[in-house]
């Protein structure tokens, strides 16, 4: 949260008094590095030069407007912008979401909220994904290891591809039940996984292969017909 609140902010309002009022709540939050422009020439400028991590951005400015300068700083960077405006008009804010703003707030508006939502952009966009370690299983003789992507038995260790892996860990996280085909698919392929059906049951041969002593008849990675495959993890 402190890394966050040293990141650089940038509020463009041809209003000194906003700029000030919002420097200050922003200030008395944690935040150290925040920057003023009064119109849009100012805003590319610190932009090019200081490289915030975040702007707040009013509509109406002396030498244009928002939107204009939002698709303006689009062509050289991809910091989240946050409008803050006193035009509340639902195509004032569609627009502005349509042309790429991750937010955006009406005037008069509470500090505190405003806070917040600049708190979600910002870990959004800027905090370090956590880490959670995968799981190791057993499936009979065989050791699965989603965090190394390997199956371990006697015979030795085989790589799981990145496909057989997306595949085993939605199958895991759903042991015991039955996942649908549509399910699997959307998971490795996406939403643009229609026709991979077939292909599907290719990813899942190749599995038992490696996971089952004997696949053709497998007691693992079960067929649901007319519905998917399920996980089965027998108790030792």
């Amino acid at each position: 949260m402190e890394d966050l609140k040293h990141k650089k902010i940038l509020i463009v309002d041809d209003e000194h008094e906003i700029r000030n009022m919002i420097d200050g709540f922003l200030r008395k939050e944690g935040f150290t590095r925040v920057y003023h422009a009064g119109n849009c020439q100012e805003a590319i400028a610190i932009c090019l030069a200081d490289k915030p991590a975040i702007a707040i951005l009013d509509i109406m400015l002396p030498d244009g407007d928002g939107f204009t300068l939002l698709s303006s700083i689009r062509r050289f960077s991809q910091m989240p912008i946050l409008f803050l405006s006193a035009r509340g008009e639902d195509e004032h804010r569609l627009l502005g979401l349509g042309l790429g703003a991750d937010d955006y707030m009406v005037k008069p508006f509470l500090p505190r909220e405003l806070v917040l939502r600049l708190l979600v952009i910002l870990r959004r966009v800027y905090a370090p994904p956590r880490h959670e370690p995968q799981p190791i299983f057993k499936l009979g003789e065989h050791t699965v290891d989603l965090e190394g992507a390997v199956v371990q038995c006697r015979a030795g260790e085989q790589p799981l591809t990145a496909k057989e892996h997306a595949l085993l860990t939605k199958l895991y996280e759903n042991r015991g039940r039955i996942v649908t085909s549509d399910a699997l698919c959307q998971s490795v392929w996406g939403d643009d996984y229609y026709g991979y059906e077939n292909t599907l049951m290719v990813h899942i041969r190749r599995i038992r292969e490696k996971i089952e002593t004997t696949p053709s008849s497998p007691e693992h990675l079960l067929t649901v017909r007319g519905l998917g495959y399920k996980l089965i993890m027998k108790e030792e």
